[in-house]
């Protein structure tokens, strides 16, 4: 009798086992709907305000600017006060000054004076006048005397090979380049060197071919309307 009881309660624990799980599981036989998913809540993290939602940086906010030491950094300044830029070419106003004063010595002897390379040049243009005004006797003072050449309009203008209007006043841009009257010297090696002088209507008042030279004079009159000139040297004026 003993034994039967255990294997009772033996069927019953499993039998007990079966319902539960089959409790646990999708509808019954009656048509019962399910039990209900039970759903998980993950925890909230926990909001500081020790940072702003927002960002606080200024968008239009700027470092202020750092200048190289000495009169490169004075030119800069002095530039950026004044608001005054260059073309774009240069990094800084002290680097064009610093370019114009490597140029001079070397620029400007082949076919204009160093003062006419300035102002002919362009380098004078918009902003570039006050910088160089400002720059070179700072960083190349031998110069200086030449820039107020260039200022002034007042420096010997020297010429090429080509064709020139016979005027006082330069030529505008656009306009046919121009050669004040006067007399004017072409110094140098010259092998088929050919000059004239011309009427305004065109007709030869003088003119020379030389086939071997080295010193050629010429003197245009203010009453010449043009000067041209092939395979010679430069013309310089004889003060």
């Amino acid at each position: 009798m003993r034994e039967i009881r255990r294997v009772g309660a033996a069927a019953a624990g499993v039998l007990a086992v079966a319902v539960l799980g089959t409790g646990c599981g999708g509808s019954g036989s009656d048509g019962a709907s399910a039990a209900p998913t039970v759903v998980s809540e993950t925890p909230t993290a926990e909001v500081t305000d020790t940072e702003p939602p927002f960002s606080t940086e200024d968008p239009y906010a700027t470092e202020e600017p750092t200048y190289l030491p000495g009169p490169e950094g004075d030119i800069d300044r002095l530039a950026d006060e004044k608001g005054w830029s260059t073309d774009g070419t240069y990094a800084s106003a002290s680097a064009f000054v610093q370019d114009m004063c490597d140029s001079l010595p070397v620029s400007g002897l082949e076919l204009s004076s160093r003062p006419q390379w300035l102002a002919e040049g362009h380098y004078l243009d918009d902003d570039g006048k006050a910088i160089l005004q400002a720059g070179i006797p700072k960083l190349c003072p031998k110069w200086t005397a030449t820039l107020k050449q260039a200022v002034s309009g007042k420096y010997d203008r020297w010429f090429g090979d080509g064709t020139y209007v016979v005027s006082s006043k330069p030529a505008a841009e656009g306009e046919d380049p121009t050669i004040p009257p006067g007399t004017y010297q072409a110094v140098g090696m010259m092998n088929d060197c050919y000059w004239e002088r011309t009427s305004e209507s065109g007709e030869i008042i003088a003119n020379n071919f030389a086939n071997s030279a080295r010193k050629i004079t010429v003197t245009i009159g203010s009453s010449d309307g043009q000067f041209t000139a092939e395979r010679c040297e430069v013309w310089k004026p004889v003060k």
